[in-house]
C-alpha cells in the first residue's frame, strides 16, 4: 500500500534509520545530499550513493537520482532515490507528503513547517509548533525516539552517549588539515595507539581497543579535531554492517509522528 512521499533531508546513518522504516511501512523515499558526504558510518547509510551510484543497506537499494524522471523511476522500482540537492530544492518540485529534517546540523538550516502537510524535525535546534509539528528526540538514553509535540529536543551537548562504558574517547578525529587517508577498514578491529589513518601527512591514531565501526572515506578534506570515525568497544563486528538501535528508535518516533498526524486528520 502506498502510504505517500516522504523527503528525508540528509542520508547519513541516522537519516537511513529513518528511510529504512518508512520504507518498509509503505512510504516511498527520497533523500537529499551534500555533493561529498561526511557520513562515517557509511556501510548503514545510503550517503555513499552519490559517490557509488548506489548501495545498499540491509537489503534496500538507495540509488543517485539525477533528475526527478530518474528518481520517479527508482521509486516506482521499489528502491530509496538519493539525490544531491544541498537545499533539498526538490521539495518544491516534488510536493511530497512527508518532510523529514535529518541532517542533524544541531540547528535549523532552513526547514519551515510549511514545507509539508506533515514536517518533522530531528534532534536539536527545532520547535514542535513553531518549525515543524514534531520533533523527534535524538539523544541517547529514556527519551530516545520520543515524539515532542511541545517545545524542542534536549540541546547538543557535544559529548557522544556511551557504549561500551566509552563515549569522547570512541571517535577518530582528524589530526590536521588535509585529504584523508583510511589506513583500516571499517568492521577492522584495532588497538588504542594504531595508526588508522591520516590527514594529509598527519597520523590519526585510536584511542581505544575495538572494532572500527564507521570511516570517512578516503579523500574527503578534512580539518583537526573534525569527526572521521568512530571505534566500538563492544568488537561485534556484525554491528558495523546492521542499523544502530539509535537509528532505528528514532525511525520509530518518525513514523510514529506521522502516523499520528495522518490518524488526526
Amino acid at each position: 500500500m502506498d502510504m505517500g512521499r516522504v523527503v528525508i533531508k540528509g542520508a547519513g546513518d541516522l537519516a537511513t534509520g529513518i528511510a529504512l522504516r518508512l520504507h518498509r511501512s509503505g512510504f516511498q523515499v527520497v533523500m537529499t545530499e551534500i555533493p561529498v558526504p561526511t557520513t562515517v558510518r557509511r556501510t548503514v547509510a545510503f550517503s555513499p550513493a552519490v559517490y557509488q551510484g548506489e548501495t545498499q543497506v540491509e537489503n534496500v537499494t538507495g540509488k543517485r537520482c539525477e533528475t526527478m524522471k530518474v528518481a520517479e523511476e527508482t521509486l516506482k522500482n521499489g528502491n530509496i532515490a538519493v539525490i544531491v540537492d544541498e537545499h533539498a530544492d526538490i521539495i518544491k518540485e516534488m510536493k511530497p507528503d512527508v518532510v523529514v529534517d535529518a541532517i542533524l546540523a544541531k540547528k535549523n538550516l532552513g526547514t519551515e513547517i510549511t514545507d509539508a502537510p506533515i514536517v518533522i524535525g530531528v534532534g536539536p535546534g527545532f520547535t514542535a509548533g513553531a518549525d515543524c509539528h514534531c520533533v523527534v528526540e535524538t539523544k541517547r538514553g529514556h527519551y530516545l525516539g520520543r515524539c515532542i509535540w511541545e517545545g524542542s529536543a534536549i540541546p547538543n551537548t557535544g559529548v557522544p552517549g556511551l557504549i561500551g562504558g566509552y563515549g569522547l574517547e570512541r571517535l577518530i578525529r582528524a589530526s590536521g588539515e588535509g585529504a584523508f587517508k583510511g589506513m583500516v577498514e571499517i568492521g577492522d578491529e584495532v588497538k588504542a595507539g594504531q595508526l588508522v589513518g591520516y590527514a594529509g601527512e598527519q597520523p590519526i591514531y585510536a584511542q581505544i581497543d575495538g572494532v572500527v565501526r564507521g570511516l570517512l572515506q578516503d579523500g574527503v578534506f578534512v580539518t583537526a579535531g573534525m569527526k572521521s570515525g568512530d571505534v566500538d568497544p563492544r568488537c561485534e563486528r556484525k554491528h558495523c554492517f546492521t542499523v544502530s538501535d539509535k537509528a532505528s528508535s528514532i525511525g520509530g518516533g518518525v513514523l510514529e509522528a506521522i502516523l499520528c498526524m495522518k490518524n488526526r486528520r
